[in-house]
């Protein structure tokens, strides 16, 4: 039931992956097309043949998206936990529906960026048969 929600725009499965930083399908442009995100990479690291130096790099670029994340995303929670009491409580006008609106909006797009941008750089720290191979390992092609 949505009206026992303890935010009611967000289901607890929402605000337990906003604050924890994950993907939650925000990255699928990236992903259905060829740019792989570095979990994932990580999970297949065997199978993928990486390279010392490409574990590295995406443990680091998993590492910063997530801190990234996690960061965006708790203050989303704070934001929708304020607009939702403003609306419990009565006090809610356009003035401060506009200013926390615009904020969500702002902090959303760039929580969609830091996981988009980790997929660009992590593409580019795979060779080009690894990326093939991510994409069959992901069932994204056909073997």
């Amino acid at each position: 039931m949505l009206q026992g929600r303890r935010i009611k725009a967000l289901s607890a499965e929402q605000e337990a992956g906003l604050r924890a930083g994950r993907g939650m399908e925000m990255a699928l442009a990236a992903e259905l097309n060829g740019y792989p995100g570095p979990l994932h990479v990580l999970e297949h690291a065997e199978a993928l043949r990486l390279t010392p130096a490409q574990r590295a790099a995406a443990e680091a670029l998993r590492q910063r998206m997530l801190g990234e994340a996690q960061t965006i995303g708790t203050r989303i929670v704070t934001l929708e936990e304020e607009l939702d009491l403003q609306f419990r409580n009565g006090q809610v006008d356009a003035g401060r529906l506009a200013v926390l609106t615009a904020e969500l909006g702002a902090l959303n797009g760039r929580l969609r960026e830091a996981h988009l941008v980790t997929h660009i750089e992590m593409r580019a720290a795979l060779e080009p048969a690894q990326r093939e191979a991510y994409s069959r390992l992901r069932g994204y092609t056909a073997p």
